[in-house]
């Protein structure tokens, strides 16, 4: 099974990289309502014991750079949902 999102492109902008065990986001916030979003994430990811989980490195314009840990992956995409920047979250069946 795969997870795979979708988010409204009037709100964010997300691109993903999977590289050795993390993923690498690039996001950025573009409507004003969202732009605090980003630091809430970040620190419900600060506020357990794993340092390394979820890196979360800002930029200007409201742009991020975010190292998601594999194992922590799913956990990073259901903070993205519950903070609304993602529309839609579902598990896909990979037929190879």
């Amino acid at each position: 099974m795969k997870l795979t999102y979708e988010w409204n492109k009037h709100v964010v902008d997300i691109s993903e990289v999977a590289v050795a065990n993390e993923f690498e986001f690039k996001i950025r916030i573009l409507t004003e309502p969202y732009f605090e979003t980003m630091k809430f994430i970040q620190k419900s990811f600060e506020a357990n014991d794993v340092i390394t989980d979820v890196l979360v490195y800002p930029y200007t314009n409201h742009e991020y750079r975010v190292v998601v840990r594999k194992d922590f992956y799913e956990d990073f995409i259901l903070q993205l949902c519950k903070h609304q920047l993602l529309t839609k979250v579902e598990w896909r069946e990979v037929i190879e």
